[in-house]
This record gives structure tokens, sequence and C-alpha cells, in this order.
């Protein structure tokens, strides 16, 4: 169960972190970029009726309202924010495996402490294994670094 617990740590959840955290990222910058073009839009048909600054000031209000268009359908109609919750979330799941294998391995107490082979079966169902499978990957993670480590502890996502 260490080793399980240790690749969950170390791969698992610090991918899913990794990925929410770009996913918020181009959350932000898409966000912004919106903002930004509307009010360059806006500025651009303000001036419409200035016969010095019309006709650049048009054509700058037209290509930021099309950018303004191709950045909010990109934003909403890709559901980043939804992908960056999904990426959280798989994070917490992965964090409260780590606490639930943690608690069970530090438990003193052995009228309290949970069957090993009932344990063990829970893990696996939880991380979308069979026994066989999460044997294997205590097998090929055990003795290896982090950076050598190529298998993630879950098939589910």
């Amino acid at each position: 169960m260490t080793e399980i617990f240790g690749v969950i740590r170390k791969k698992d959840k610090a991918d899913y972190l990794r990925l929410g955290r770009k996913a918020l990222k181009l959350n932000k910058i898409l966000a912004i970029n919106g903002d930004v073009l509307t009010g360059l839009a806006a500025l651009g048909f303000a001036f419409v009726g200035f016969p010095d600054h019309g006709s650049w000031m048009v054509v700058l209000g037209v290509v930021a309202g099309a950018l303004v268009s191709v950045v909010n359908t990109f934003e909403h109609g890709g559901q980043v924010g939804m992908v960056f919750e999904m990426y959280r979330s798989n994070a917490g799941f992965f964090k409260l495996m780590e606490e639930s294998i943690e608690s069970k391995l530090t438990e003193n107490d052995m009228e309290r402490r949970e069957n090993g082979e009932l344990f063990e079966m829970k893990v696996a169902l939880q991380l979308e294994r069979s026994l066989l499978q999460l044997r294997d990957l205590v097998a090929s993670s055990s003795g290896k670094r982090d950076e050598d480590i190529e298998e993630f502890a879950s098939k589910l996502f």
C-alpha cells in the first residue's frame, strides 16, 4: 500500500494538479482577452461619427468584435472552466485516497484496523484495477525513482 500511496501522490495527483493549473491559466487568459477585445470593439464603434478617425476605428471595432466572438466561443463552448473543475475534482479524489491509505497504514489499534485484503480490494476498485493489476503496479514501481515511474495508479481518469 505504501507503493500505491507513493504512485498516487507523485504521479496521479501531481499530474491532475498540473493540468488544472494550465486549464485555470487558459481560462484566465481567455476571460481577460474577451473583456479587452470587447472594450476595443466598443471604443471602435464609439468613434464612428468622427470624420477624421471613422474608417479605421470601424475596422478596429469589427475586427475586435469578431475576435471577441471567437474567444467567447472557445471559452464557453470549450467548457474551459468545467475542465478546470474536473481536474481539481480528480486531484481531490486522489488526495482522499492518499488520506485513506495513510490512515489505514498508521492505525495502531488492531480492533479498528481494516482487513488488509479487503482494503486492498477497495483501493483496487476505486482505482478501476483488478487486484492482479494493482499488484503488478506495486511490483513495477517498487525501487524506482519518482521520474522513472511510468504508469499511473488510476485507470479511471
